[in-house]
C-alpha cells in the first residue's frame, strides 16, 4: 500500500497549496471584475495575459516538462548524473525562451490578431498590443519556474513548487490595491505586475532548488546526447501542447466577435479551474514522477494501484463539483462576481458558460490521470495524435455552432473536445498491461460516485430555489451561498457513505496520513 499512501500524501500537499492558490486567484479575479468589469480594458488585458500563459503551457508544462520529468526521475532512480541533465535542460530552455520572448514582443500585433481577430478596428486591439508587449517576457520566467518545479517534484518536494502560484496571486492583489490607492491606470498596473511576478516566482523556485542541491547556473547551452533525447521526446509533446493551445485559440477567436464574451469565458474559466487545479493538477503532478520511478523499477502492481487510486480520488471530488457548477452556476456567479462594473447581464452569460465548462470538468481531470501513463513511458506521439483529433472536434463545434448558439459555442467546443480526448487516451492505454487496468474497487465505486453526485444535485437545486431571496439580498448573499455549499457537501458525503461510494475509514485514513 506504499504507492497509494505516498500518492495521497503528495496529492494532499499539492492539492492544499493549489486550493489556496486558486482561492487567492479567485479573489484576484473578483477584484479585477469589480475594477474593470467586462469592458475593453478587461478584455484587452485578459487576452494579453493569456498569450505568455498559452506559450508557457506549450513550451514548459505541456511539452518540455512532460518529457523532462520522467527522464530526470529515472536518472535519480538509477543513480545517474541527474544534476548535469537538469543544468543542460535549464540552459537549453532558457536560450530558446530568450529569443522567443524578444520575437514575440516585436510581433505582438500579429499575435493579438491571431488570438482575437474580433478586436481589430476598436480600442481593444491597441490596448491588448500594449499590455502584451509589457507582459510577454513572463513566458521566460514562468517556463524556467516550471522546469525547476519539475526537479522539486521529482524529489517529492511538492510544497515549494505549489507555493509559487500563491505568490503570484498575492502580488496581483497587492498591485490592484496599491494602484487603486494611488490612482494608477488599472490596466497598466496589471500589465506591469505580470513580469514582476515572474521574476519573483523564479527567484523563489531557484532558491528552493538550490536548497535541494539541484539549482542550475546559467551557462552557454551544450547539446548533449541526453538533451537530444529530450528534444526527440519533447517534440511530439510540444506539438500536442500546440494543439491544445489551438483549441484555446479557437475559443478566444469565437468569443472575440461577441462583445464581453472574452471576459465571460475568462471569469467562468477561473471558477471551474478551482476544482480542476486542486484535484487534476495535483494528481498529475504527483502521479507522473511516481509512475516513472515505478516503471524503471518494474513495479507494475504498484503503478496500477497508484493509477486507480488517483482516478478514484479525482472522480470522487470532481463529479460532484461538476454537478454543483451546473446546478448552481447562476447563484455562484451572482454572489461572487456581481458588483461594481460587473452587471446582471454579465452574470447570466458567465453562469451559462460556467455550466457548460462544468460538464467537462471530470474529463479535464481524467486527462491529468491518463496522460502520465504515456509520458512515463516516454510515449509522446500518441497523445499528439489524440490531441489533433480533439482539436478538429473543438473547431467543428465552436465555429460550427457559433452562428446558432452564440459565444457559448466556444465553451461547448472545449467540453466536447475534452471528453473526446479522454476516450482516445483510455482506448490507447488498454494495451499497456496491468498498470493501465481498472481494478475491482474502482469499477464498483464509479456508479456509486455518480449516484451520490446526482442526489446532491437534486438537493442543491431545491435549496437554491428556496434561498432565492437571500441569495439576492445585500448582507445575506454570502451566508446564503455558504449555507448552500455546506448543504451540498453534507448531502454528497452522506449519500456517498450510504451508497458505498467511499468509506469513512478511507477518509479518516487519508486525513491521518
Amino acid at each position: 500500500m506504499a504507492a497509494p499512501i505516498r500518492l495521497v500524501r503528495g496529492f494532499l500537499t499539492v492539492g492544499a497549496w493549489t486550493l489556496l492558490s486558486r482561492v487567492v486567484g479567485f479573489a484576484r479575479d473578483v477584484m479585477m471584475a469589480a475594477y474593470l468589469g467586462t469592458g475593453p480594458t478587461a478584455e484587452a488585458f485578459l487576452v494579453a495575459f493569456s498569450l505568455p500563459n498559452m506559450f508557457r503551457r506549450f513550451f514548459a508544462e505541456g511539452a518540455f516538462n512532460m518529457a523532462f520529468v520522467p527522464i530526470f526521475a529515472k536518472k535519480l532512480e538509477g543513480g545517474e548524473d541527474a544534476r548535469g541533465f537538469a543544468r543542460d535542460a535549464f540552459n537549453g530552455l532558457a536560450s530558446v525562451l530568450i529569443a522567443f520572448s524578444l520575437l514575440g514582443t516585436l510581433l505582438m500585433p500579429w499575435l493579438v490578431w491571431a488570438m482575437a481577430a474580433g478586436f481589430a478596428g476598436d480600442e481593444r486591439f491597441g490596448l491588448a498590443v500594449l499590455y502584451g508587449r509589457i507582459s510577454f517576457s513572463y513566458i521566460l520566467f514562468i517556463s524556467l519556474v516550471a522546469l525547476l518545479s519539475g526537479v522539486l517534484n521529482a524529489f517529492g518536494k511538492f510544497t515549494e513548487a505549489s507555493l509559487v502560484p500563491v505568490l503570484m496571486n498575492l502580488m496581483f492583489i497587492a498591485a490592484m490595491l496599491l494602484g487603486d490607492w494611488l490612482g494608477w491606470d488599472m490596466g497598466l498596473t496589471l500589465a506591469w505586475t505580470v513580469p514582476v511576478t515572474g521574476i519573483a516566482q523564479l527567484a523563489f523556485t531557484w532558491h528552493a532548488a538550490h536548497r535541494a542541491g539541484y539549482a542550475p547556473s546559467l551557462a552557454w547551452p551544450h547539446i548533449t546526447p541526453d538533451l537530444r533525447r529530450l528534444a526527440r521526446i519533447a517534440g511530439p509533446a510540444m506539438l500536442a501542447g500546440g494543439v491544445v493551445q489551438i483549441n484555446l485559440l479557437v475559443g478566444r477567436q469565437v468569443a472575440s466577435f461577441f462583445e464581453g464574451a472574452v471576459a465571460w469565458l475568462s471569469y467562468a474559466d477561473r471558477l471551474y479551474q478551482l476544482p480542476l487545479g486542486v484535484v487534476g493538477i495535483a494528481i498529475g503532478t504527483v502521479l507522473l514522477p511516481d509512475l516513472s520511478r515505478r516503471l524503471r523499477a518494474g513495479d507494475e502492481t504498484g503503478g496500477r494501484d497508484a493509477l486507480n487510486r488517483a482516478a478514484e480520488i479525482s472522480l470522487a471530488l470532481t463529479v460532484p463539483a461538476a454537478a454543483a457548477l451546473i446546478v448552481i452556476a447562476y447563484p455562484l456567479i451572482s454572489v461572487l462576481f456581481e458588483r461594481g462594473a460587473f452587471e446582471r447581464e454579465d452574470t447570466v452569460a458567465t453562469a451559462l458558460t460556467l455550466a457548460v465548462y462544468g460538464a467537462g470538468l471530470p474529463a479535464f481531470t481524467l486527462h491529468k490521470v491518463l496522460q502520465p501513463l504515456f509520458y512515463a513511458r516516454e510515449d509522446t506521439r500518441r497523445p499528439f495524435r489524440y490531441a489533433v483529433w480533439a482539436m478538429v472536434v473543438n473547431a467543428a463545434v465552436a465555429v460550427g455552432l457559433a452562428p446558432v448558439v452564440g459565444f457559448v459555442a466556444a465553451a461547448l467546443g472545449t467540453t466536447v473536445a475534452g471528453w473526446t480526448m479522454v476516450w482516445q487516451l483510455w482506448r490507447g492505454a488498454r494495451n499497456m498491461g496491468d498498470a493501465a487496468r481498472l481494478d475491482a474497487r474502482l469499477l464498483s465505486r464509479l456508479p456509486r460516485i455518480g449516484a451520490s453526485a446526482a442526489v446532491m444535485g437534486v438537493v442543491l437545486g431545491l435549496v437554491a430555489w428556496a434561498l432565492d431571496g437571500p441569495l439576492h439580498a445585500p448582507g445575506l448573499r454570502y451566508p446564503a451561498l455558504a449555507l448552500l455549499c455546506v448543504v451540498g457537501i453534507v448531502t454528497y458525503f452522506g449519500a456517498g457513505v450510504g451508497l458505498g461510494a467511499f468509506r469513512l475509514s478511507d477518509l479518516r485514513g487519508a486525513l491521518r496520513r
